[in-house]
């Protein structure tokens, strides 16, 4: 293994920073028993970002293989001062192993990117060029795909145009992890479940910019996915937590209140449907179906304002027990 690690290590690779200053670029990889494709990751990593020029890091986490990954990561770091490993005790899912990667990552820009060689370290350049321009967030869009159809490329069709719609972020590629974020941006994002994918929505609910850019796409080499179509289900949860934080994560009385109004609205009118019934047309509503229907409306109504106002409390509890503000300034001129 020594001497596999000794033949991928470029030139410059066991060379430390000549400063102490950060890094311009991190790039954060998850990674989950991806042993065949670490020596080829490596060397592509390294090669893109030597030859972009930039001082960099790379910091790959390693979220609780099972296989020879981690050991062979170690390898690495310990040869090269720019390569850093972070190992989970468990596997805690791709989200969380971003989330550690995140909160190492010392560069002004953090890149994303999986680590089974489908995605292209080469086009780290490309999305760069995107951030210089002055955007804050810029996506990696698999226009070329190179996936199997019914269960990878069609979900991704039907999630990425839902999730456009949904979040008002309209990207052609989501499920892209080749992916710039400002270091700062990512600080007003707290990631969570699987929210990974979402991060380029969310990071625009705190003003950040986004924009996308054609990449590479590469057949799979080494292993097999993690991914299957049962991620589609999930994909869909988290579309719900991520349009209601984006629309009423402070003010979910508005959403829970309005449904509430309008079952309970809806309860009343049905109930002096039936009171004209009894009343005038004298005729019997006791055995009625829609009576009851009349009352469980009512009742949902009063418990969804009260989950409302429940909310409300919750919301204030978070944001004035941490002293956390509801705004998030750019900049101060002057």
């Amino acid at each position: 293994m020594s001497e596999l690690i000794a033949d991928s290590l470029p030139a410059t690779a066991s060379e430390s920073r000549k400063d102490s200053s950060p890094p311009r670029i991190s790039v954060v990889i998850p990674l989950y028993n991806e042993q065949e494709s670490i020596p080829n990751l490596y060397v592509a990593v390294k090669d893109a970002l030597e030859t972009y020029g930039a001082s960099y890091e790379v910091i790959v986490a390693d979220d609780g293989s099972t296989d020879n990954s981690f050991a062979l990561l170690s390898a690495y770091a310990r040869e090269d001062s720019t390569f850093k490993v972070v190992r989970l005790r468990r596997n805690f899912g791709q989200t969380a192993a971003f989330a550690a990667g995140f909160d190492l990552a010392e560069g002004e820009i953090i890149i994303t990117m999986d680590a089974d060689l489908q995605n292209d370290p080469h086009d780290i350049p490309l999305l760069m060029e995107k951030v210089d321009e002055g955007y804050d967030i810029v996506s990696g869009w698999r226009k070329d795909r190179h996936d199997r159809f019914l269960d990878r490329k069609l979900p991704s069709i039907i999630a990425n145009r839902l999730i456009s719609n949904v979040t008002d972020v309209r990207l052609h590629d989501y499920g892209c992890s080749l992916k710039a974020y400002r270091a700062d941006m990512l600080q007003h994002v707290h990631l969570y479940g699987e929210l990974h994918r979402f991060i380029p929505a969310l990071a625009s609910q705190v003003g950040g910019t986004v924009t996308e850019v054609p990449v590479n796409h590469r057949a799979r080499e080494f292993g097999t996915s993690k991914y299957g179509i049962s991620r589609t289900v999930r994909v869909m949860l988290d579309l719900i937590l991520v349009w209601f934080l984006s629309s009423y994560a402070t003010r979910p009385i508005h959403v829970f209140g309005t449904l509430g109004l309008l079952s309970s609205g809806l309860g009343i009118l049905v109930g002096l449907y039936l009171s004209f019934v009894k009343l005038v047309q004298h005729q019997d509503i006791g055995s009625r179906p829609l009576l009851l229907l009349a009352i469980l409306l009512v009742m949902i109504g009063v418990q969804l304002v009260t989950m409302g106002l429940l909310g409300e409390m919750i919301t204030r509890t978070y944001y004035e027990s941490q002293g956390k503000s509801i705004y998030i300034v750019r900049e101060i001129i002057g």
